[in-house]
This record gives structure tokens, sequence and C-alpha cells, in this order.
């Protein structure tokens, strides 16, 4: 069975920091692209950040600079390294995980992050 589970999530301050973990199990996890979206309330989901196997990275201009993505091949997790957050940076994180050949997607049921006073 396909499992990716995140977790890190929570409130804190602006200007604070957060790392998210997602760790997967039943798949080929070096096979994988692995990435984190994020949904706000009443906005579409969007790609936070990218990584390859091939340890290439992209990340949404919003985040760049800021965040750093991760992965661990060896323990078949990934993570998101979350620095001075912004209160639009609350929404709930979705971990993803894209099959580079076959191209399909498995994504994990989220975790909350709210930035807030």
């Amino acid at each position: 069975q396909v499992q990716l589970v995140e977790s890190g999530g929570g409130l804190v301050q602006p200007g604070g920091s957060l790392r998210l973990s997602c760790a997967v199990s039943g798949i080929i996890f070096r096979d994988n692209t692995m990435a984190w979206y994020r949904q706000a309330p009443g906005k579409q989901r969007e790609l936070v950040a990218r990584l390859t196997p091939g340890g290439t990275t992209n990340y949404a201009d919003s985040v760049k600079g800021r965040f750093t993505i991760s992965r661990d091949n060896a323990k078949s997790t990934v993570s998101l390294q979350m620095n001075s957050l912004k209160p639009e940076d609350t929404a709930v994180y979705y971990c993803n995980a894209r099959q580079i050949w076959t191209k399909v997607d498995t994504w994990g049921r989220g975790t909350q992050v709210a930035v807030s006073a």
C-alpha cells in the first residue's frame, strides 16, 4: 500500500521557521520526483518546491531563498525547511510523489501550516 505521511505542521509567528517531513512507503522512492504543494483557503493548489531523483530543484517564486526541499533516499523521506515564514504561507501543505516514467501521482493527506502573530 502506497503511503505518504506528512508531519511537522503547526502554528508559527511571522519570521519563524518550520520543517515539514514526508515519510514514503509502498513505492520505489528513488524512481519518483518528490514535491511539496500547498493550498490556501479559497485558492487552487500550487507547487511550492520540487526535487527530482537527480537532484534538480524547482521553487515557486514566492518561496525562493526561504524554503529548501531535500530528500533522503535511504530513509524514503522528503523534507521542506521553511524559514522567514509569512502570513501568506498559511496553507495546507501536501507531499507529492510522481513516478518518473508513468507520471502517476501519489498524494499525502496534508499538514496545516498557519503563520500568525
